[in-house]
């Protein structure tokens, strides 16, 4: 019988921390089962649901950079994530077998800031791809007040604001940030490989709480100098891990133990 296998899609995708995290959670469950990685090419997209539509051993995907807007084209969408997030990050077998695109980026981002109290607070989001689409989507239900999002392209940032009905400003990536109670960089930068984001926080208050959702490396230079101010920040392991969480679940059918999550991110960052 055929290993049943879910795994993780993007193109760079050697930087992917995801099948560590799965193949921790199926080895501590005892789930006979394997979670991978596979680079797929922007132009191999639709080759790919097409090869995994009828493998009966795929379980799934979470899909990174950068195929969370492109996939909506190629697998069913019931739930019309299209029309709310406008990306997915994860699809999954239904009952009948059928794919299934969703996304869980929006949940897993949310969950390490549920304890502040966002309502009425000014945010500032870096970038306005498949990742901020998910931070906005989330920031919106939190009832956050003002959103500036700084975007190389500031016309396509402005899109997301309407999108998600968030008042605010689109700005380039080099204007100054303004003192909001949240930071997020929801972009690629900073991550290895990738340009670095630089950026002065000197007009953030004390209490404010700097987020990065790039986990390699796991200690940018964003949140290293929001540590050099003293500030609360969130890596990027915390919204992969509960992004993951999520979908683990979707593909295995077991929640996984999170009780286990300081052995995890231990592993992680060994």
């Amino acid at each position: 019988m055929t290993t049943p296998y879910a795994e993780v899609i993007g193109d760079p995708i050697a930087q992917s921390k995801s099948p560590v995290i799965h193949g921790f959670w199926l080895d501590r469950l005892g789930i006979a089962a394997a979670y991978r990685k596979t680079r797929v090419p922007a132009e191999a997209l639709g080759d790919y649901f097409a090869a995994r539509r009828d493998d009966p051993a795929w379980r799934g995907c979470n899909i990174t950079v950068p195929h969370k807007v492109a996939a909506l084209d190629h697998v069913p969408d019931p739930g019309d994530v299209r029309g709310s997030i406008g990306a997915i990050n994860t699809v999954f077998r239904g009952p009948d077998g059928a794919m299934i695109g969703t996304n869980t980026d929006a949940a897993g981002f949310y969950a390490p800031i549920a304890e502040f109290d966002l309502e009425g607070a000014p945010v500032a989001v870096v970038g306005a791809g498949g990742a901020a689409r998910a931070v906005l989507f989330a920031l919106a239900r939190a009832g956050v007040e003002r959103v500036t999002i700084l975007n190389r392209s500031p016309l396509k940032a402005m899109g997301l604001l309407a999108t998600f009905g968030l008042k605010g400003d689109a700005v380039p990536l080099d204007a100054p940030i303004p003192p909001v109670a949240l930071l997020v960089n929801a972009s690629s930068l900073g991550m290895t490989g990738q340009p670095a984001l630089d950026l002065d926080l000197s007009s953030l208050p004390d209490d404010a709480v700097v987020y990065d959702a790039v986990y390699a490396p796991l200690e940018t230079g964003l949140l290293a100098a929001a540590r050099a101010r003293g500030l609360d920040t969130v890596d990027g392991l915390e919204m992969l891990i509960g992004q993951a969480a999520l979908a683990f679940e979707l593909f295995f059918g077991a929640p996984p133990p999170r009780a286990h999550d300081a052995e995890l991110r231990a592993l992680l960052t060994a």
